[in-house]
């Protein structure tokens, strides 16, 4: 007797599920097939202070980003969008550079890096985790201290 439908797992409905799976689910991505992450990092970096500054759109960054990253940024964004209405000051361009960059690679397909950007009013890093997922890289972590 063969179980019924709400008795058999999500990923059983229809055979071959779990192949349609294999293919249509974010595919890891070996780090000898991706490029080198230094400049990814340098353009991430930027790319979220200037969408905090908001000069950018969050969504220009989302395909850069995993799901729970992007979101995390668009309430960051919101929050700072806020507080400049608040102040009543207008979007500015950031002016920041990087000071520098540290990364490591503790598997493959994986790095963990560190940037430290130097604005106008003080010196902040920017704390990523890059994973390579079909064919690019992308950050399923970002924290800005």
């Amino acid at each position: 007797m063969s179980p019924s439908p709400a008795e058999r797992p999500r990923d059983s409905f229809a055979p071959g599920a779990a192949e349609l799976s294999e293919f249509f689910a974010p595919q890891r991505t070996s780090s000898h097939a991706l490029p080198d992450p230094e400049p990814f990092l340098r353009n991430i970096t930027v790319g979220v202070f200037e969408v905090l500054a908001g000069v950018r759109e969050v969504e220009q960054l989302a395909r850069w980003l995993t799901e729970d990253a992007y979101r995390k940024l668009v309430t960051r964004a919101a929050m700072a969008t806020r507080a400049r209405s608040a102040r009543g000051v207008p979007a500015m361009r950031p002016v920041h550079t990087i000071l520098s960059v540290r990364a490591t690679r503790p598997a493959d397909g994986v790095v963990e890096a560190v940037v430290i950007v130097q604005g106008p009013a003080r010196t902040r890093a920017v704390a990523l985790r890059l994973e390579g997922m079909d064919g690019r890289w992308r950050s399923p972590s970002l924290a800005v201290l």
